[in-house]
């Protein structure tokens, strides 16, 4: 077996957050579900990340997200809604 030396790939700006707070800001202050997880916790969990910017794709302040279990066609789905409200909302 041979070892190949090279350098990781440059980190992609693309990543699955990154898309979805470019589609959030094309349509700033519209609400949008943007996760379906498997318990309130996690959905929980997944929109204080947003909120707190905790991750990089969505800049602390920039955009809001609440968690939230509803109940369709007798299903409960856990579910992170969030919306881009910019820079100039930071209370």
């Amino acid at each position: 077996m041979s070892v190949v030396f090279a350098g990781p790939p440059p980190r992609s700006r693309n990543t699955k957050h990154a898309l979805i707070a470019m589609e959030l800001a094309e349509r700033s202050g519209e609400w949008a579900i943007v996760q379906r997880l498997g318990s309130i916790a996690r959905a929980s969990s997944a929109a204080q990340a947003i909120r707190s910017g905790r991750l990089a794709a969505y800049p602390g302040g920039e955009f809001e997200a609440v968690a939230r279990s509803v109940v369709e066609q007798g299903r409960v789905e856990h579910r992170v809604y969030a919306r881009y409200v910019g820079a100039e909302s930071v209370a």
